[in-house]
């Protein structure tokens, strides 16, 4: 194709640049520039670390097939630079891939996203830019953040310089960001319905017509295109919480809830993805996104819309909680001084996020009574692991953490002379180990709880563990009964 002509704005599509180059930004524009090798794509930070890592053979992230596309693209039309400005200066279309976190203080507190970085990149854009840029939001962000970002720009306008703000959402799952980038499900694009903000619409579409069918790049306003990003969020959260909830009534009546699960999802009007009882979701999306609807609703006055969303978040933390008891109590109610494997730290297998692991939760619940934890990941490196557990909101005496804390190899290392495993990430690998020779390095009587319903468990108990798990109860004489049941 050639070059997107943008008649009104009169500017040949022939550069973009992307702030941020997280998650979100790196991956996002490695595609564009394989897609649409006409043009010249760059992916600026303020992080020198993360920006050399980009022109590095490792990755600052990791993503099944993204580094064969980075080799590919890198210094050819896609580059990786510091110089933030110059890139916004060069730019014809920028995409806006910063982070927006929970706010940590202030109003909102715990719910709200924190939007200085995005309000940071636009007051860049507007200082720097010299001739008319398409700036296209594609970080999560609150309904009618783009035009918060329009009224920034326009405050700081300079004689013949335009701006149209596009809402453009991300809808990656890490561990498949590449395969979700190349094979979307669609494509939002929310625009103004201004002619001006329509050829924006267009010349954005124009890049992604390079590789995706037209039906499935879906155009609309630019709250609805906000909002429908959120709105896929809660929904998914929401179904992962209704398992969850359904796997402590299958566990206290008898029922499995792997079966429950699939006889749900065999109804076509309810489908059977997301469906997968486990030790709680995590990652940087589900949590945050749902409590800025949280936060949304409580702003717009629809406290028991609120109520609602935040209840998806209540189940997540009971569900992790709650299985964190469940170890303790099979552990004859105390982990004090004992040692526990923990396999998988990341939050999901695939990737090495760990934000808002159930892993997290699990070591803290644990630390806190003592505990020694022996961590195993395969992708989540040990600094990245310690700096997780020594966040204030989960320990904080760092100190301790160091103490009780040591981040191992293999899983082998991890679970030798080890009370329990517990399985906190569903790593392909995890479900490959012998654990016959697990079991034979272990302290008997030997613990295993799978939190991610991924083992073989009659093979398990026949090898002796004593096994315990999520959504269902292993009717056999060596699983073991907490001591405090057998004294009542």
């Amino acid at each position: 194709m050639d070059n997107f002509r943008y008649r009104l704005f009169d500017m040949t599509l022939k550069k973009l640049c992307c702030v941020g180059a997280g998650y979100v930004g790196g991956p996002t524009c490695t595609v564009i520039a394989s897609k649409c090798p006409q043009l010249t794509v760059t992916v600026v930070d303020l992080s020198e670390e993360r920006i050399a890592q980009w022109n590095s053979e490792n990755l600052p992230i990791f993503e099944p097939g993204l580094y064969d596309l980075v080799k590919e693209c890198r210094g050819r039309n896609l580059f990786f630079s510091t110089k933030v400005k110059e890139a916004i200066v060069e730019a014809d279309l920028i995409f806006i891939c910063v982070n927006t976190p929970t706010k940590h203080f202030g109003m909102g507190k715990g719910r709200a996203a924190d939007l200085k970085y995005i309000e940071s990149a636009a007051r860049m854009i507007a200082e720097v830019s010299k001739n008319s840029k398409i700036v296209v939001e594609k970080s999560t962000v609150p309904v009618k953040a783009a035009e918060s970002i329009t009224n920034i720009m326009k405050a700081n306008i300079k004689p013949g310089v335009q701006y149209q703000v596009l809402s453009n959402p991300e809808f990656l799952a890490e561990g498949t960001a590449v395969n979700d980038l190349v094979n979307p499900d669609r494509v939002l694009i929310g625009g103004d319905p201004s002619p001006l903000g329509q050829e924006a619409v267009q010349s954005l579409r124009w890049i992604y017509e390079h590789w995706v069918p037209q039906e499935k790049i879906i155009t609309m306003n630019t709250w609805s295109s906000e909002l429908s990003k959120l709105a896929a969020n809660a929904f998914l959260a929401q179904r992962i919480s209704s398992i969850n909830a359904m796997s402590a009534i299958c566990e206290m009546t008898g029922a499995d809830v792997s079966e429950v699960a699939n006889a749900v999802g065999r109804d076509t009007r309810i489908g059977n993805k997301f469906l997968r009882a486990s030790v709680g979701f995590g990652g940087s999306c589900f949590q945050k996104d749902v409590l800025n609807l949280v936060y949304l609703c409580e702003c717009l006055n629809l406290p028991e819309v609120a109520e609602y969303w935040q209840q998806v978040i209540n189940i997540n933390d009971y569900q992790r909680r709650r299985f964190a008891n469940k170890i303790i109590e099979s552990l004859f109610n105390t982990v004090t001084n004992k040692s526990i494997a923990i396999f998988g730290f990341a939050f999901k297998k695939d990737t090495g996020d760990t934000r808002e692991s159930a892993a997290i939760y699990i070591s803290k619940y644990l630390m806190e009574e003592g505990a020694c934890l022996r961590i195993y990941d395969p992708k989540v490196e040990e600094a990245q692991l310690m700096s997780e557990l020594t966040q204030p909101t989960i320990m904080d005496d760092p100190g301790r953490v160091k103490e009780l804390v040591t981040v191992c190899k293999d899983p082998y290392q991890a679970a030798q002379n080890a009370h329990a495993v517990v399985i906190c990430t569903e790593w392909d690998e995890f479900v490959e180990l012998d654990y016959k020779q697990i079991y034979q390095s272990m302290l008997k009587p030997a613990f295993l709880f799978d939190g991610r319903l991924i083992l073989k468990h009659q093979e398990l108990q026949d090898i002796g563990f004593h096994v315990v798990t999520i959504g269902k109860k292993l009717e056999r004489s060596n699983v073991h009964r907490p001591i405090a049941a057998s004294l009542q």
